[in-house]
């Protein structure tokens, strides 16, 4: 009798422990999604995520803490991204990924969007020769095939986490829902009016009554799409119920994605674009972004003239930066592009005697006009709207992630059932040479549309080693202001030993060649602005340039994570 009761207990405890693993597999994660605050800097010893949301940033230090490495929460912070961060947060777009390993190895994971089987160089160019940038910018056509989903998977194979316990954070902030902010608010109102013109089934976007500070969003369709994804892998998006409902959304839409683009989408792991500067080595992103090779070309062009002498946002260090970043840019529009496709040639492009002779027309006392400057001649030697997530962990490991939908809420298309918006990455190739994008960026044959090819990108998800152990993870939206605010922030902590705080906080300038403007945000030296008119410069003041997130490896080991503070980034840690 007593055996018999012992077993009875034993069976009893056995499935009580069961019931208990299950409920701590799917468990919500102690966040309150209705009761939130940004926070803009944090010092961690264990870890730290820097976001777009704070929702999202703290999803990933949760996972941290579940013993998660820095890939687990990269990947779930992104997923979170995809409910709080509509308008650049996805499952519909695309992105890059950098890390260094607390196992000494480097990658990089490439799930840019691709071109559909049926897309073809002159496919925005109408009867009259006019390049039809409404097509590539809006609506069905506009949309490249996904590749953020194929991405995480990818990026998987280096964490340690089941992908059920990264995503369930998502599905249960789609499900729940979360309250947006008065920022959230004021974005979605303004989106009204495209949303009713390039939408087939009424999207849970539209509120009739306007959306304000402190609603709750709830996101059903996107709730069942995840729950897919956690049921059947990348299958559950690329195949099945959410592939038809895509594949249904082009047909109602005019679109041209087909159940084979989907089905056939692979992400690629691809080496580091990788160079030195003054004792740090740089990890950058290869192509198809051409962040990485912006950003060697930008560093390496004024690395021997001592930039550190001649202090922050002095009138010789802007113009200097200028002049690298417009010879850059030059460059840019000729060489870059799909290296699976167009054989771009970087190792030419990076090599220090080329980089010298491009600087040879540079004249520190007036502007070298666009117009005198041309892509450099090779040597023989051979989202707007976009996020950053910066992640960091104590073994070591360092992920730098930027991942979009090219413009703000991407192509304005929700696929009608499943909840989330497409991208409109078809803009980002050059749909007619000398045509800009809506980024002002042109470009040619390098760039130009192909079936199955990756368009051009300007993201630069980037980790500085000092001593080879990470030193700063770094990256931010932008469009082509990417490379050069990164540039920026890199140069301000490394040259100008600024604050990580300043270093992302203060004014930041762009210049790309074309259009030949030194783009400023507000606040930037008008003392400066004086000098350099008089050099020959013409100026702009725009918006916020970028949302950089970074974070920096103190000297005692501890973290030190900063978000922008041109939006509702959040940085977190423990």
């Amino acid at each position: 009798m007593m055996r018999n009761k012992y077993w009875l207990y034993l069976i009893f405890f056995i499935f009580l422990s069961c019931k208990t693993s299950q409920k701590n597999n799917n468990s919500s994660i102690s966040i309150d999604p209705y009761k939130y605050t940004i926070q803009k800097s944090t010092i961690a010893e264990n870890g730290a995520v820097v976001s777009a949301h704070p929702l999202a940033s703290k999803v990933g230090v949760e996972i941290l803490k579940m013993g998660g490495n820095a890939i687990d929460a990269a990947i779930a912070t992104q997923l979170a991204l995809a409910v709080v961060y509509p308008q650049a947060g996805n499952l519909g777009g695309g992105g890059f990924m950098v890390a260094k390993l607390g196992n000494g190895k480097e990658i990089a994971i490439d799930y840019r969007e691709m071109a559909p089987g049926s897309a073809h160089r002159d496919m925005y160019i109408d009867s009259a020769g006019v390049a039809r940038t409404d097509k590539s910018q809006d609506g069905h056509l506009s949309s490249g095939v996904p590749g953020t989903v194929a991405g995480l998977f990818e990026s998987a194979k280096y964490g340690k986490l089941s992908f059920d316990k990264l995503i369930q954070p998502a599905i249960d902030l789609a499900e729940k829902g979360f309250t947006i902010s008065e920022r959230e608010a004021r974005s979605l109102n303004t989106l009204q009016d495209e949303l009713k013109q390039f939408n087939t089934v009424t999207p849970v976007f539209i509120k009739e009554s306007g959306w304000k500070e402190g609603d709750t969003l709830v996101q059903t369709d996107l709730t069942q799409t995840l729950k897919r994804i956690k049921e059947k892998g990348a299958a559950g998006f690329y195949e099945g119920e959410t592939a038809k409902l895509i594949v249904e959304e082009m047909k109602r839409g005019s679109g041209i994605i087909t159940s084979s683009d989907l089905k056939n989408y692979t992400a690629k792991l691809r080496e580091p674009h990788t160079f030195d500067y003054k004792g740090y080595k740089v990890l950058g992103m290869p192509m198809p972004s051409s962040g990485g090779i912006l950003l060697h070309q930008m560093m390496k062009m004024i690395e021997e003239r001592n930039i550190a002498s001649m202090g922050f946002q002095s009138t010789q260090a802007v113009q200097l930066m200028t002049e690298a970043e417009r010879r850059a840019y030059a460059d840019r529009a000729e060489y870059m592009g799909d290296a699976d496709f167009y054989k771009v040639p970087v190792d030419m492009i990076t090599h220090p005697v080329y980089l010298q002779e491009r600087m040879k027309t540079y004249d520190p006392a007036k502007a070298t006009p666009s117009t005198m400057i041309k892509p450099g001649i090779l040597i023989r030697a051979e989202s707007k709207e976009t996020t950053h997530l910066s992640v960091i962990d104590k073994e070591g490991n360092a992920v730098a992630v930027t991942t979009t939908l090219n413009n703000s809420y991407g192509s304005k298309t929700v696929v009608g059932g499943a909840g989330f918006f497409l991208n409109d990455e078809m803009d980002d190739f050059s749909i007619k040479p000398g045509v800009p994008n809506m980024y002002g960026a042109v470009g040619g044959e390098a760039n130009a549309i192909m079936p199955g090819k990756r368009m051009l990108s300007s993201m630069s998800p980037t980790i500085v080693l000092k001593d080879n152990k990470p030193f700063l993870v770094v990256g931010t939206p932008g469009g082509t202001t990417i490379p050069t605010s990164v540039f920026q922030t890199i140069v301000n902590i490394i040259e100008f030993n600024m604050s990580t705080e300043d270093a992302v906080y203060k004014p930041k300038f762009h210049h790309q060649w074309l259009p030949d403007t030194l783009a400023i945000e507000k606040g930037f030296p008008q003392m400066v602005i004086d000098s350099m008119q008089k050099m020959g410069y013409h100026f702009y003041e725009r918006g916020a340039i970028g949302r950089t997130e970074i974070i920096k490896v103190l000297a005692n080991k501890k973290f030190e994570a900063v978000a922008d503070n041109r939006g509702d980034d959040d940085a977190e840690g423990w």
